[in-house]
This record gives structure tokens, sequence and C-alpha cells, in this order.
């Protein structure tokens, strides 16, 4: 049986090129579903899926939102009956890829469909805004984009060979046969930076000789808000987040916030979730000339050419420990919290850049003095990459499982 790609797009400003790219997806060997989610009356192809029933599904009628001459109105309807569209065929086994064309707007549209398919699915957009800030488009998702070069304007020597080309991509990405499933093993959620990754290793080998899928995250904001979404969507079973460094790029205004939910997801889900504070004495800027003038007079440590850290202030740390004990007071299940009382970091420890005994008192003793009972706190007199502080986060979390766990709960095998 073929593989189904399905196109979402506007026709009414783009059937030409819609028609093309269907072709090179025929020519390709993989059939095609044409959906419709322009306003006006399509040129060119004929759609799959015509446009009146993707506004009727978004909410609305094609009548309506030309009578409305409203851009942004109609394209959150398209958008929404197109995300219905999208599950509707998935769930009908007939969406094994999907792709698209378009500028700002249609981009907006289509990535915003795009975005409502689980991890895995193959996503392509062809954009001309895919050479500047993709984040509106890709979010927290893997949608890929491909640079479309000139304007989605007809089909000329330029266009025809990006066209192709996507169309080849994506057909490949339909053929390609999923992965096994590696089994019912427990999944763990990790969080990593380079400055933590001795700690982070330690305990994945420690817990994947246990029979733990442990998947780490790199702790760049994108990573993050990536993780706390696989949580919310119940695809992570425990948390060990040891590199909670994003939470003071957005207290202070670092590049890699995760934004304010970082460290609530695990908490609402009930999961059982190991804590520390992993290069939370840093705060990222890009190259040196980035960082903002107000902050002249503080320590900074050159970790590259394109990023420059900053030591977080005692006052920071306080508000730093108070946030995270708050936010961990809030959970639903189990919480242990690690405090590697020499050092947070590769670098904040002693005889190194950010080692500052004063402002990491000032977080544990915040953290502890925020949290209450039913949150276990633990000292290790220590910095966060020795090999014991790894270990015990790591044995704690197991326990902490097996506790929650059982065998008529899960059928899922962990070595005691």
């Amino acid at each position: 049986m073929r593989p189904t790609v399905v196109l979402l797009g506007t026709l009414d400003t783009k059937g030409t090129e819609y028609d093309y790219f269907r072709r090179c997806l025929v020519e390709a060997e993989v059939d095609v579903i044409l959906v419709d989610t322009g306003i006006r009356e399509p040129q060119g192809p004929k759609p799959d899926v015509d446009r009146n029933e993707v506004s009727q599904l978004g909410g609305s009628s094609i009548p309506e939102l030309i009578e409305a001459n409203d851009r942004a109105h109609a394209l959150d309807v398209m958008s929404l009956g197109a995300s219905a569209i999208l599950r509707r065929l998935r769930d009908d086994g007939k969406l094994d890829a999907v792709a698209g064309l378009g500028g700002t707007g249609g981009s907006t549209l289509i990535s915003r469909a795009m975005q409502t398919l689980p991890l895995g699915v193959p996503k392509l957009l062809v954009s001309t805004v895919a050479s500047g800030d993709t984040r509106p488009y890709v979010g927290d998702t893997d949608i890929t984009m491909m640079n479309s070069i000139v304007d989605i304007a007809g089909i000329n020597r330029i266009s025809s060979s990006i066209i192709a080309n996507a169309a080849g991509a994506v057909a490949g990405m339909a053929k390609v046969v999923p992965p096994e499933n590696p089994g019912q093993r427990p999944v763990v959620g990790a969080t990593m930076f380079g400055l933590t990754t001795p700690c982070v290793t330690t305990a994945r080998e420690y817990l994947e000789e246990r029979g733990y899928e442990v998947i780490v995250f790199h702790a760049t904001g994108s990573g993050g808000r990536a993780l706390e979404n696989l949580v919310d969507a119940g695809m992570v079973d425990a948390m060990l987040d040891i590199t909670t460094t994003e939470l003071a790029d957005n207290l202070v205004g670092g590049v890699f916030s995760a934004g304010p939910e970082r460290l609530t997801a695990a908490g609402r889900a009930g999961i059982p979730q190991v804590v520390s504070v992993g290069a939370i004495d840093m705060v990222n800027f890009g190259a040196a000339s980035t960082v903002p003038q107000k902050f002249e007079n503080r320590t900074f440590h050159r970790h590259n050419d394109t990023v420059t850290l900053m030591r977080t202030s005692g006052e920071e740390c306080d508000q730093l420990g108070r946030e995270i004990a708050v936010k961990l007071n809030a959970a639903k299940g189990p919480v242990a919290v690690y405090l590697p009382l020499k050092g947070t970091s590769g670098i904040a420890t002693e005889g190194n850049s950010f080692h500052d005994p004063a402002a990491d008192t000032r977080l544990w003793t915040a953290i502890q003095k925020h949290s209450e009972d039913g949150i276990e706190i633990h000292t290790h007199d220590c910095d966060i990459n020795h090999p014991d502080f790894g270990l015990a986060m790591a044995a704690r979390l197991h326990d902490m499982y097996t506790d929650t766990h059982t065998k008529a709960d899960h059928d899922r095998t962990i070595t005691p």
C-alpha cells in the first residue's frame, strides 16, 4: 500500500504551485490528498477536501468569512478546520506525512495545523520565511521548514527545483517505516547542559541499567518547553530535572528562557520528580556584544564566541529558590530536591569563575525556607558533577517510581 501525503494550501492564490507539487509527489510514488484552506474560489487543481468543509470544521462558513473580510479571523478559522482534517485523516490511517507551501500568512495557517499532529509524523513546510526566525512556525514541534528562496508565485527554474526537492523529501519521509517500539520501558525525562553533562550521564546510565528509557533534553529554552509539552501529553513517566537553568534566563532575561510554565508539568501530571539546580548559577546571552548594558558590572564567563554566561546574583538566587519551592509545592506527586553544596555547574566550583558561596547559600536557604513539609530536601557536600550526586538522584527517582507503580499497574520491567 502506497503512503499518503496530505497537502495543505490556499488554492485561491497558489493553485498552480500546488498542482505542480502534487504532480511531483505522484511521480515520487505516493498518494496525495489535497486540502483547500483558501477562502475564495480555487484556481487550478480540484481539492480532495474543499474549503467549505474546512471552514465548517473551523466554526464558520465561507460566505461568512468573505463577508467579514477579516484576514486574521479567516486564518484562525481555516487553521482550526485544517487541524481537524489532519487529525481525522491521521486517525483513519490516511496520513503518513503532511506538507505545504506558504508566505507569512500561509505558513502561519499551515504550521498551526501541523503542530496538532503527534511527534514523529513527518511535517514539511516550504516557506518564504524559513531563513529567518522560525520559532513562530515551528514552535516546540518537529516541523521541518525549507527555504523557498523566491516568492511562491508561479513555477520557474528556481521554484520548480525547490518544490521538486520538497516533494522528494516529504515522499521519502512518508515511506520511512517507523522504528520499532522499544517496548514498555518507563520513560524518564531528563535535562542537561554542557556544564552538567557528567551528572546527567551518570544518572542516565544508572537508570538505563535498570530498564528505563531516559530521554535527555538540552536546557536551551526550546528543550525545556518540549519536555514540559511531552509531560503534559502523557509521554513521560518520571522526571529527572537536574538542569533548571532555564528558570534563571526567564527571571533575568537571558536567551534560553523556557517560559513561566517551566517546572510545572510534572507536578500537574503527578509523576515522580527529582529536581536539582543545575547551571542555575548562570544566565545565557549571545556574543559578548549582545549583553544588555545594564549588566556591565556583573561577572561573566565566555563560553565560546556565540555564548556569554553571566553569574546569577545573590538576590536572583533568592528569587529562584523561592520560585522552585513554590512550583514544587503545587505538585500532585512525590518530589525530591537535591542541592549540591559545592557548586551547581562545572564553573561554579571552588577556583572557577562562577564560584560564589554567598549566592549559593541564598539559593539553598530560599528553597528550604519556602518548601512545604511534603517536599524532600537532600543536601550533598559535593558539586553537581561528582559521581555520587548523580547516582543519588537516580537512585531516589528509581525508588520513587517503584513505590508508586506496581506490576499490576504497568506491564513494565525494571530491575531492583
